[in-house]
This record gives structure tokens, sequence and C-alpha cells, in this order.
């Protein structure tokens, strides 16, 4: 299938002028995901947190099509837990297909603001210069994570249909903020793996 994931279809465009890879257009939101320079942050998919989520079936559903996308590409990933000890584990449903990754535990809200996450990141293989991000909560954690990355020059991608709020008006809220700072790379896991099924060999198309 080559390296290429997929393509943004969106009409919106963003210029991130401290990225940390090479681009000679201001539609950055239209670059493609590429598998050499991605990896997968799961955010905070934990027992605790997600019941009372207005979308947490589909969240979930989601947010395993992308763990099962990463793990078929050898995409690395990074899962994290917010307080693990008040809020529980990973959801077993998600936890089932982590591999070999273990969560790392914070006590900031985003990503960026835990040291273990940022020697997590930088020890990773290769130019990883592109997050795809999931989980919860959209306007919260997920929220400050996408910020934190942008702020470090990251290129990312948030897949809308595996994130979550408590309620809808959060979840927009959370989604607005991201792309006013500039993060218009807003997909569809769903779509994202149709896309990527597609160009699949058969073994790996189920």
């Amino acid at each position: 299938m080559g390296n290429i994931l997929c393509m943004h279809e969106g009409s919106m465009s963003s210029s991130l002028g401290t990225a940390a890879f090479p681009t000679d257009t201001a539609d950055v939101a239209r670059q493609p995901l590429q598998t050499e320079h991605c990896a997968l942050i799961v955010v905070d998919i934990q027992e605790k947190l997600l019941p009372p989520i207005f979308n947490n079936d589909e969240l979930v559903k989601n947010s395993q099509l992308l763990v099962r996308l990463a793990n078929i590409l050898k995409l690395p990933m990074i899962v994290t837990t917010q307080y693990v000890k008040g809020l529980g584990p990973t959801v077993p449903q998600v936890a089932s297909l982590l591999a070999n990754a273990q969560p790392i535990d914070k006590m900031q809200f985003g990503c960026f603001g835990s040291n273990e996450f940022r020697s997590a990141l930088k020890a990773m293989p290769g130019n990883r210069n592109t997050l795809l991000v999931c989980g919860m909560e959209a306007h919260i954690c997920v929220m400050q994570t996408v910020l934190g990355a942008l702020n470090d020059g990251y290129l990312v991608h948030v897949a809308s249909d595996a994130i979550g709020s408590r309620v809808r008006w959060n979840w927009d809220i959370g989604i607005d903020r991201m792309r006013a700072a500039g993060c218009d790379n807003v997909i569809d896991a769903k779509d994202l793996a149709v896309v990527v099924r597609h160009n699949l060999p058969d073994a790996h198309r189920d």
C-alpha cells in the first residue's frame, strides 16, 4: 500500500510555521498521513471516565479500529491514563488490543505536560512528526494534548469519531478550539479504516 494512509478531504487550511517536517504548502491539512512518520496517541479511555461520555460506544468502537490499524501497519503508539488510581485503567475493549503498549499515567490534563510521555515520544524509532489522536475528553485532555503537540511543531490528525465528551456541546468546543489553534486535520476513523483496508493485502482485510 506504500506509505500513504489517507488524504484529508476537508476544505479548511492551516499553516504550521514551526512544524518539524518539510512542507512547501500552506494547506497542511491536505497532507497525507505517512506510516513512517506517524504515531497513534490514545488518550485516557478509562473505566470510570467512559460511562458518562455521550458517544461512548462510538468512541470505543472507532478507537479499537485505530488501534487495530496501528497494529497492522506497525505504527508506534502511546496510551495514557489520567490518575489511574482514582479513574481506573484503560477500558478492556481497548486494552486487550494494545499488545506491548503500557499506559503512561499522568496527573496533567495534556500529555505534553508529562515528562514520561515526552520521553516516550522522542524514543520512538524514525522521524515521528505526525500524531493521530483519539480518546477523551475532547475539550480537556485531548484538546490540551493537541495544543501541546502543535506548540512543539507536530502535524496532528484528530479522529473526530474516536474522541468524546460528557455532552455534545463540550465535544463541539473541543473541536472548535483545536481547529482555531491550527489543527484542521479532523478526520473520521471509519473513513480512514476504509481507505487503509482497500490498500491492504487480502489477509489483513477482516
